[in-house]
């Protein structure tokens, strides 16, 4: 699986990449980045994609060295890469996307990333290879391959294994031994800047799903009990209801109110309790209600989705989840992204909104195909027609439904 992040800076000048005397300058916002599902350690040939970043010239880190570049790499991937390829790519010095696969993958898996490359106009990749050489070599060749077949200039090629690094396009035994060099990445200052342009990177990409994993101990006690007492009181209502077309559209006048109402909380820095919560985890799996959250989506929002991905109960999490894929998405950070997508994958294989996010981040597309694109709500309404009791079907079919149990 390809981690990709795609990067538009405003002042990361640079001359080039290479070890010799030349610079190169990265750039990252905190928190934007890319991952893959778990098994891109194993080689999943599948990929994901990150929009072009939106901000200013801040987090700007020069590299003079092979040492820099393997110190800056955990901050732009996000975390520090094992049995993984990494590509820089740089316009004019400046660092444009930055992708990651997991090591082994089938020949042919960067084939993808031509349209990318042409697309942020690059000119220049580093490619750093982590691992044995038999792993590392054929996809560092893949890569320069592909550099060549698309005219883009090798600037830097390494291979880093136990704390030792080769260059692959440097064969001067005075400058690149044979046996390796060895490389201490606290002499470099890239991780004291990156730290101080606020620039995290994590032990490894276990620590990225932890940050979305459910919730347990007493809080995930409390969001169970709320939640029971939320379908109690949802069957409750149904039951009650003279008429089904009026209950339909009163439920979902009230999950819309919802949506709009935990936004507006969480924008201004609150969270919603457990009842809230709970409450709203059952209307966003009425698919109107969940595009009403899609058609306002912000990237600010993704605070409140990444809440309830962790505090809802398993069987509701697919909504919340790629609701916050698609925040994450927006905002440049398909690691975050791509984490929350197998989170709703992994409760509901079949969970479209899903399955068509992780398409588009596997095929390198960029979320500005979608940017003032998204219906408005009164288009939703158009399009959907009246409220029917059948959309909340997909809700009904939830109730007795139990997930795997997080504290467990």
């Amino acid at each position: 699986m390809t981690d990709t992040t795609v990067m538009k800076t405003a002042g990361s000048d640079a001359s080039g990449t290479r070890t010799a005397g030349s610079g190169a300058s990265a750039t990252r916002t905190a928190g934007t980045d890319t991952s893959a599902k778990k098994g891109t350690e194993e080689g999943s040939p599948d990929g994901d994609i990150s929009d072009p970043f939106k901000f200013s010239s801040e987090p700007c880190l020069t590299l003079t060295c092979p040492t820099d570049i393997l110190a800056a790499v955990p901050y732009l991937v996000g975390f520090h890469p094992a049995t993984s390829l990494v590509v820089v790519g740089l316009a004019n010095g400046r660092a444009k996307m930055v992708a990651r696969w997991g090591l082994p993958f089938p020949p042919g898996t960067l084939n993808a990333m031509a349209p990318l490359i042409d697309r942020e106009e690059v000119t220049d990749i580093v490619i750093v290879g982590y691992g044995p050489g038999d792993l590392v070599t054929p996809a560092v060749d893949e890569a320069r391959n592909l550099a060549m077949a698309t005219g883009v200039h090798v600037g830097e090629a390494l291979r880093a294994h136990e704390g030792r690094y080769w260059s692959y396009i440097c064969d001067v035994p005075t400058c690149c031994p044979a046996e390796g060099t060895p490389y201490d990445l606290s002499t470099s200052p890239i991780a004291a800047e990156a730290t101080v342009h606020g620039l995290v990177a994590l032990p490894n990409r276990e620590a990225l799903e932890r940050t979305v994993a459910p919730v347990t101990g007493p809080v995930r006690t409390a969001m169970r009990k709320a939640t029971s007492e939320a379908i109690a009181g949802f069957r409750a209502d149904l039951m009650a209801a003279r008429d089904l077309d009026t209950f339909a559209r009163d439920f979902v006048a009230d999950g819309l109110a919802r949506v709009r109402s935990a936004l507006e909380i969480h924008t201004g820095g609150g969270r919603l309790n457990d009842e809230e919560a709970a409450k709203l985890g059952l209307a966003l799996a009425v698919m109107r209600v969940r595009d009403e959250a899609w058609t306002l989506m912000h990237e600010s929002h993704a605070a409140l989705w990444r809440d309830l991905t962790r505090r809802l109960e398993p069987r509701f999490v697919p909504p919340a989840a790629s609701l916050l894929a698609m925040a994450a998405w927006r905002a440049g950070d398909s690691v975050q992204a791509t984490v929350a997508l197998e989170r709703a994958l992994t409760t509901d294989p079949g969970y479209s909104m899903a399955n068509l996010l992780m398409h588009a981040l596997h095929n390198l597309l960029s979320p500005s195909i979608l940017r003032d694109r998204l219906p408005t709500p009164a288009e939703l309404d158009t399009a959907m027609g009246p409220v029917s009791p059948a959309w909340l079907l997909p809700l009904i079919n939830l109730l007795d439904e139990e997930g795997p149990d997080p504290t467990e």
